[in-house]
């Protein structure tokens, strides 16, 4: 039997981090597929998961819920052809709608024997939740709505008061899912594993109830949108360069400060790259809003930059990055 999971959440939630924790801890000696469909035309993640010996198809060719019918089921039953896992894990573009995930993994599921749905997985960033409800309402509710568990991140940067006030706003969109408020440091990925097999058996009676759209209330096919529902691609765009530029500390550290807290870039939600510096070491780095980390990275062919947002001032990107 294969076990399908999908690990959701918006841009720079921590999906990777979690997934990373989940395959150290919680799926000893199973055999895993991890496919995974970032939103852009860069793929930067890819590498870390090689190391763990994880088989990766990388669906570069548009996001999940652009392109549904036809790649994402065909790549699901390559999956199950040629490895016969135990486990698939599908971690989805930061702005799919995890219901049309769910929906074509269930497709699937219905004419390949021995393939189960588990549970539905967002992961939020508690700290951004209430910003992102504002400012993203349809797809991040989306996410929030057909969670089958939600796990919260970065919990331990919000006092006790702000964090029940996330909890309650997320409770009332998902009245059901388990949601994970410790630290993830102090939780063993044995524990976030069964609060997503306790939330997935309550997912699934949820799922057989609803073929309303969350969205406009209206019962209809998903396969003809309606023209009133936005397309990841149409709200959020990204911007991918390669750039052979070697970058000094100062470059860095002004271009990161700049991407994360002032607005002359468009609303830049998630920025990611490896770049070569001028001492010939090569830093990845990772941008949310307000936040942004760098680590020493490996060489790559050439850099490789990536800002995901909405409205986003390319000339100002070019000039920024030196490109």
């Amino acid at each position: 039997m294969t076990k399908v999971n999908v690990i959701s959440g918006f841009l720079g939630a921590g999906k990777t981090t979690l997934i990373k924790k989940l395959l150290a801890e919680a799926f000893p000696g199973e055999k895993l597929v991890l496919i995974e469909n970032e939103f852009g035309e860069i793929s930067i993640d890819g590498g870390f998961l090689k190391e763990s010996g994880v088989q990766i198809s990388e669906m570069s060719a548009g996001c999940i819920c652009c392109s549904l019918v036809g790649d994402f089921g065909k790549a699901l039953e390559q999956v199950m052809d040629q490895f016969h896992p135990d486990r698939i894990l599908i971690e989805p573009s930061g702005v799919g709608k995890l219901s049309d995930v769910v929906r074509a993994v269930q497709g699937v599921a219905e004419r390949i024997p021995g393939m189960v749905l588990g549970c539905a997985v967002t992961v939020a960033d508690a700290t951004k939740c209430k910003v992102y409800m504002k400012n993203f309402g349809e797809f991040y509710d989306n996410q929030i709505v057909h969670a089958g568990a939600i796990i919260l991140s970065r919990t331990q940067k919000l006092s006790e008061e702000k964090l029940a006030e996330v909890a309650a706003l997320l409770r009332e969109k998902n009245p059901q899912a388990p949601i994970v408020t410790t630290a993830w440091d102090q939780l063993t990925g044995g524990q976030l594993l069964a609060a997503m097999e306790e939330g997935n058996t309550l997912a699934r009676e949820l799922l057989d109830e609803e073929e309303v759209c969350p969205v406009c209330g209206c019962h209809h096919d998903h396969d003809h949108e309606h023209h009133h529902h936005h397309h990841a691609d149409e709200v959020f765009t990204s911007w991918g360069r390669e750039t052979a530029h070697k970058y000094t500390e100062e470059e860095l550290d002004f271009l990161l400060k700049a991407l994360a807290e002032t607005e002359g870039y468009g609303t830049v939600l998630r920025a990611k790259g490896i770049i070569q510096m001028t001492d010939g070491s090569w830093k990845q780095f990772d941008l949310v809003p307000g936040e942004s980390e760098t680590r020493e990275g490996q060489p790559d062919y050439t850099g490789r930059v990536c800002v995901i947002g909405t409205d986003l001032k390319e000339d100002s990107l070019q000039t920024l990055f030196h490109i």
